[in-house]
C-alpha cells in the first residue's frame, strides 16, 4: 500500500508560500462570491470590462493591439457564470475589436478585415471551450476529493463505531457474564462442601461442575480482555501483545510466541489500539486460514522506524499487491488502520513457507498524527 502522506510543496520560501496561499484564498472567495450572484451580474461586469479594453484598443490604434486581453473577461465569464455567457462575451469582444480598429485598420479591402475578424472569433471561441473544459475538470476533481474525504470519514466512523462496540461487549462480558459465572461457581463450591459434609456421593459431581465453571470464567475473562484490552495505552502496547499471545494460545492450542517487543511510548491511545488490532487480526487470520503450528509476533524499532511483524509457518497465501485490497473485511480494516497511521502494510509469503504480515511506520509520522488527534479533539 502506498504511503498516503501528503508530499511537501516545492516552494520552500515561507513568504512565497504565504503569498501563494493568500492569492488562492482570495481567488476562491471571489469565485464563490460571483457564482452566488445572478448570471446577469457577472455578464454585466464582463461587458463593462470588454468595453474598457475596446476603448484602450481604440485610442492606441491598430499598431498597439489589445486583442489578447479580450480573453480575460471571456475567461472570467465562463469561470464565474457559464459557457453561454463566455460565448456572448466572445462575440461581443469580436464586435468591439471590429469597431475599435475600423478607422486605423491596414487592410485594403473589407473582405480582408472581415476574414481577420473571423479568425479572431475562432480564437475567442477556442478560449471559451478551453476554459469550459478546465472548469469541468476542476469541478470533477473537487467532487472526487469531496467523495474521497467523505469515504475516509465514513471508514473512520465505521472503525470508531466498531471499536466502541467491541469495548462495550468486552466490558459487558467482563462485568456481567463473568461475574454471574463466578457467582454460580461459588454457589457450586458451597453446594459441593455441603454435600461432602453430609457424606453424599454427588459432592464429587458438584466439585467437577465448580471446576468447569472456574475454567469457563477464566476463558471468558481472557476473551473479554482480547475484545477490550483496557491496558493498551501509551506504555502498555508490548504487554498487551504478550497477553494477546497468551490468550490466543490458551483458546486455540497453537503456540503463539511474542518476543522482541520494544516498549515504545505512544502518546495517543488510538495509535496503540490500531497497532493492537492489526496484530490481533493478523494472528486470527493465521489461526483460521494458515494451518500454522506456530505463530511469532514481534515489534522492533530501528532508525526511527517501528515495525510490527506477525509470522506463521502455515501454508502461506498469495501476495497482496499494494494497489489492491483484500476481499475480506478483516484485511480491509487492517489496510485502513495502517493508512490511518501513515504506515506501510505488506502481506507476503515467507521464503521458507508461511505468511509474513508487516506494518512499518516512522515515529515522526506518529508524532504528527498525535498532534493531529490533539488538534481534532480541541
Amino acid at each position: 500500500m502506498e504511503n498516503d502522506a501528503v508530499k511537501t510543496s516545492a516552494i520552500t520560501d515561507p513568504y512565497e508560500l504565504g503569498m501563494e496561499t493568500g492569492l488562492s484564498r482570495l481567488w476562491a472567495r471571489a469565485t464563490n462570491a460571483m457564482r452566488s450572484q445572478s448570471v446577469w451580474v457577472t455578464l454585466g461586469v464582463m461587458m463593462l470590462c470588454t468595453l474598457g479594453i475596446g476603448w484602450l484598443d481604440y485610442i492606441t490604434g491598430f499598431e498597439v493591439t489589445w486583442f489578447v486581453f479580450y480573453g480575460v473577461p471571456i475567461f472570467l465569464a465562463v469561470w464565474w457564470a457559464e459557457n453561454r455567457a463566455g460565448l456572448f462575451i466572445a462575440v461581443l469582444s469580436g464586435v468591439v475589436w471590429w469597431l475599435a480598429n475600423m478607422s486605423t485598420t491596414p487592410y485594403e479591402t473589407q473582405l480582408g478585415y472581415t476574414w481577420a475578424l473571423a479568425n479572431r472569433l475562432v480564437y475567442l471561441c477556442v478560449v471559451v471551450f478551453a476554459v469550459t473544459a478546465l472548469r469541468n475538470k476542476q469541478e470533477s476533481d473537487a467532487a472526487r476529493i469531496q467523495m474521497l474525504e467523505e469515504r475516509r470519514q465514513l471508514e473512520k466512523d465505521i472503525v470508531s463505531v466498531s471499536e466502541h462496540e467491541q469495548q462495550r461487549i468486552g466490558q459487558d462480558l467482563h462485568d456481567g457474564i463473568c461475574q454471574q459465572l463466578a457467582a454460580i461457581g461459588c454457589a457450586a463450591r458451597v453446594l459441593a462442601e455441603d454435600l461432602q459434609a453430609q457424606g453424599i456421593q454427588a459432592a464429587h459431581d458438584a466439585s467437577l461442575i465448580e471446576g468447569s465453571l472456574r475454567m469457563v470464567v477464566m476463558e471468558a475473562r481472557n476473551l473479554a480482555r482480547g475484545i477490550f484490552p483496557v491496558h493498551v495505552d501509551r506504555s502498555g502496547l508490548a504487554a498487551a501483545l504478550e497477553d494477546l499471545g497468551k490468550m490466543m494460545s490458551s483458546l486455540t492450542g497453537i503456540p503463539i510466541v511474542v518476543n522482541d517487543c520494544v516498549d515504545v511510548p505512544l502518546d495517543a491511545p488510538e495509535i496503540s489500539m490500531h497497532l493492537y488490532r492489526i496484530a490481533q487480526e493478523a494472528v486470527a487470520n493465521a489461526v483460521k486460514h494458515s494451518g500454522a503450528t506456530e505463530i511469532h509476533v514481534a515489534m522492533k524499532l530501528a532508525d526511527e522506524m517501528l515495525e510490527l511483524r506477525v509470522e506463521d509457518n502455515g501454508k502461506g497465501m498469495r501476495p497482496t499487491p499494494r494497489s489492491t485490497r483484500g476481499d475480506g473485511m478483516g484485511l480491509r480494516t487492517m489496510h485502513y488502520r495502517a493508512q490511518a497511521l501513515h504506515a506501510v502494510l505488506t502481506i507476503e509469503p515467507r521464503p521458507h513457507g508461511g505468511t509474513l504480515v508487516s506494518c512499518r511506520m516512522n515515529l515522526k509520522d506518529l508524532q504528527q498524527l498525535k498532534h493531529h488527534h490533539d488538534h481534532e479533539e480541541k
